[in-house]
This record gives structure tokens, C-alpha cells and sequence, in this order.
């Protein structure tokens, strides 16, 4: 019985990591056009290489994590038979409360303590978050293709206006002929 629980288990949160590695990331909001590609690689497995229109990163683990369950998923740090009495105590002060500074909709002014409610879930989450960051891996793979636009872009200006003055001295080169030539005579209209 515990062995198929373990194998669910263990399907439902690859699954949920597969879903999220597959979900656009939050950071392509100012860059729509761009695909993202986020990997885990596992042991000396390769990175594949970023092409010119998908930023590639990758996360490395360490290969004996390839086949466990996700971290995130198997922490028991918040388990509620690992919370303190203290904690568990300060949770049923605050069931039922209503009123200020309650982040309730009955009574009034209980919306006064949402504010509170937010920054400390905020916090939480900060630091709760996860060992692969790969908002920073992707705003730092930008920050290294944007710093070849310069040269880039120097040398296709180079280009084109090389190509310019090509396409000038061609053009001058036609007219010239014809302007060097002696300017012939008008030719008589008869009947003058």
C-alpha cells in the first residue's frame, strides 16, 4: 500500500514540476517574443546551447537527486506534527477573530489587518523560496546577449554605410560618362 502511495506521490509532484518548468516565466513579461527555455540537469548531463531566438538555462543538481521527489515536496518542515505548542496556541487566538485588525470581512475595520497578513505571508515566501532561481539565470543570459548588441550593431552600421557609398559611386559613375562627353550640336529641324 505505502509503495503505490510513494509512486502517486512521486507522479503528482513530476508532474507539477514538469508543469512549471512548461509555464512561461513570470520575467518574459517585458520580453514577449522570447522564448524561455528553463532546464534541470542532473550530474555531467549537457546544457543544450541557446539559439538565437531561445534563451537556454539550466539548474544543475546533483545526480543523486534525479529520481527523488521534488525538495519542495518532500520538506515536512511544516508539518503540523512538527509545529510547536507555542505556535499551534497563537493559531487559535486568531480563529474567529473579527473586527480591526482582523483582515476579516465581518465587523468593522476588519480589512485593517490584511496589510499585516500580506507582508508576513510575503516574507514567508521569500523565505521559503526555492534553490533554483531561474529568474536570475534568465535576466543574466539577457545581460550577455545584450551586451553584444553594441558591436553588432557598430558593424552592420559600418556595412551599410560602406554599401552606401558603393551604391553613390556607382551612381556617379553613370552620369558621368555622359557628362563628360562634348555637348553636341542641335540638330537642324528642317523646314527651319
Amino acid at each position: 500500500m505505502s509503495s503505490s502511495f510513494a509512486r502517486r506521490a512521486l507522479a503528482v509532484s513530476l508532474c507539477a514540476v514538469i508543469c512549471a518548468i512548461a509555464s512561461p516565466a513570470s520575467a518574459q513579461g517585458d520580453h514577449p517574443r522570447e522564448k524561455v527555455n528553463m532546464v534541470i540537469i542532473y550530474g555531467d548531463d549537457a546544457c543544450p546551447v541557446s539559439t538565437a531566438d531561445e534563451i537556454t538555462v539550466c539548474a544543475r543538481k546533483d545526480e543523486g537527486e534525479r529520481y527523488r521527489i521534488p525538495a519542495p515536496f518532500r520538506d515536512t518542515a511544516n508539518a503540523r506534527a512538527d509545529e510547536s505548542w507555542t505556535d499551534r496556541v497563537k493559531a487559535y487566538e486568531t480563529v474567529g477573530a473579527t473586527g480591526v485588525n482582523s483582515c476579516s470581512p465581518v465587523g468593522l475595520g476588519g480589512s485593517t489587518g490584511c496589510l499585516n497578513k500580506f507582508i508576513n505571508q510575503a516574507y514567508a515566501e521569500k523565505k521559503a523560496a526555492p534553490e533554483v532561481q531561474f529568474s536570475k539565470m534568465i535576466d543574466a543570459e539577457r545581460q550577455k546577449r545584450l551586451s553584444h548588441i553594441d558591436a553588432d550593431s557598430a558593424k552592420t552600421q559600418a556595412e551599410v554605410e560602406q554599401a552606401e557609398k558603393d551604391y553613390e559611386a556607382r551612381q556617379r559613375a553613370k552620369q558621368d560618362p555622359g557628362a563628360d562627353a562634348a555637348p553636341s550640336a542641335p540638330a537642324e529641324v528642317p523646314g527651319k
